[in-house]
């Protein structure tokens, strides 16, 4: 069964326990809570994104009392965004965040905007982002497919176990078939059916003995077939030119003046992955040469 043959299950009828489950047992997360406005609510999405709740919640919320506003963080530098991003990973995402605040700040006041097009139009937000903003934030009706509503999707509705490794069209249609029209209702559809991946049908140890709608899952109704597609994308870290990143960026935020050459060669005893790793930063615009062998964060 592929998405394009979906179960014929009406999807008015997955919205409310859906969402009567998501009233019962959704977790207070601060981005959630209505004083998060949108620009909490982004910041959230930016930092959530390959990263699990537990690890942003401390830098979310040093970083929402050092930058209330986008145009708080506009007016710094972009390597104080990378500083304060910390060991979040991925930090090309802090200063893509850094970018969207010093656009928000320029276009639209200062504050972020409520139409989709325009979000989409912010430097660093693709689809997901503009969607999960708008809606989240604005309560608007958009279709927002992270990888916990993929796999709800997929298992409920489309009866496979995991979800293709990149969205596809049918994925899409699909999501938007099972919006309820209501605008407020499908928000709040869309941050239940998130949730309902996060904490019940997860990737490895779904407990279906929780899920509101495990009566009417395809895949659990077919026995849950095991997963046919291609060979699902593990991630490793140790080892990889990411850890060397991480050494090299770690040196560099908790250094006030710029560092030499021989503190970064520290870090990492073989040479050639320790300088691939430290050019992949300076061309992702995270590190800024200087002369004298000298490095730091970047200051535009």
């Amino acid at each position: 069964m592929t998405a394009m043959t979906a179960t014929q299950t009406p999807p008015a009828s997955l919205h409310d326990p859906v969402i009567g489950w998501f009233e019962q047992h959704a977790r207070d997360l601060p981005w959630r809570r209505p004083e998060a406005g949108a620009w909490g609510v982004m910041v959230s999405e930016f930092m959530l994104q390959q990263t699990p709740v537990s690890r942003v919640l401390p830098v979310y919320e040093q970083w929402l009392a050092r930058w209330p506003r986008p145009a708080d963080l506009a007016a710094e530098p972009p390597g104080e965004a990378v500083r304060a991003w910390g060991r979040l990973g991925y930090p090309r995402r802090a200063l893509r965040l850094h970018g969207a605040a010093q656009a928000i700040t320029e276009r639209h006041g200062g504050d972020v905007p409520s139409e989709h097009g325009q979000l989409l139009a912010l430097p660093g937000i693709g689809e997901y982002t503009a969607a999960a903003v708008a809606s989240f934030a604005y309560g608007q009706r958009h279709a927002v497919l992270d990888t916990n509503v993929r796999r709800v999707f997929a298992r409920a509705a489309t009866g496979i176990q995991y979800p293709p490794n990149a969205t596809t069209a049918a994925e899409r249609k699909l999501a938007r078939a099972l919006l309820p029209e209501e605008d407020a209702r499908a928000a709040r559809w869309a941050a239940a059916t998130m949730e309902l991946g996060a904490l019940v049908c997860t990737a490895k140890n779904e407990d279906c003995t929780r899920c509101p709608i495990a009566g009417q899952c395809a895949w659990r109704l077919a026995g849950k077939p095991a997963h046919q597609g291609p060979p699902r994308r593990g991630q490793t870290y140790a080892g990889t030119d990411r850890q060397v990143r991480g050494r090299l960026l770690a040196v560099l935020r908790e250094a006030v003046a710029p560092v030499p050459q021989s503190a970064l060669d520290a870090v990492w005893d073989e040479p050639v992955q320790r300088a691939r790793a430290l050019d992949g930063l300076v061309a992702d615009g995270l590190v800024e040469p200087l002369a004298g062998g000298q490095y730091r964060l970047p200051l535009s």
